[in-house]
């Protein structure tokens, strides 16, 4: 499976280079994250992970971009153009879904998942299938796993000892 994936990818960069990259955004992403959630700020540990690992995948997507176009001949690219639309218009949704009341802030998670989701859609539309597939997995196990380890060490549960009293977000 990993050697259809590198074939689908044009830059000169292997699935283990993506792996490692997208990989290495997200776990660095966690340690901010992890500082935020001891420190009781709202954007914690899934959010940090998501907008690394997203702005990841849009490094890696620039690159592609570039040898695509290499290929089919065009010299005159500029890939930071299209990845700034694409991401102006999902930051545009991504802040509609957050809502803040008082001292809680609600959506923050939600929107690093649509700005990651951007990502993913972006990478879809120019065939770079192996960094959507691998940026897709990793961005679900942050949703999945590390929210259940955040309610296992009681960091979105309100019982820490520092009277933290923000209810588990319902992203």
């Amino acid at each position: 499976m990993l050697e259809d994936l590198t074939t689908a990818f044009s830059a000169d960069v292997g699935i283990e280079a993506i792996l490692a990259r997208l990989a290495s955004a997200a776990v660095l992403g966690l340690v901010i994250g992890l500082d935020r959630e001891f420190r009781q700020v709202p954007a914690g540990l899934r959010t940090h992970m998501l907008v690394s690992l997203a702005a990841a995948t849009f490094a890696l997507l620039a690159f592609e971009i570039v040898e695509r176009a290499k290929h089919e001949g065009v010299t005159n690219t500029d890939p930071v153009r299209m990845i700034e639309a694409v991401t102006a218009g999902v930051a545009f949704l991504a802040a509609g879904s957050i809502i803040r009341g008082g001292r809680r802030v609600h959506g923050l998670t939600t929107g690093a998942a649509m700005w990651l989701a951007g990502a993913i859609g972006l990478a879809c539309g120019v065939g770079a299938y192996s960094i959507a597939v691998v940026a897709t997995v990793f961005g679900v196990a942050i949703l999945t796993v590390i929210r259940l380890g955040e309610r296992a060490a009681s960091l979105k549960s309100g019982t820490r000892a520092e009277g933290f009293n923000r209810p588990p977000d319902k992203d």
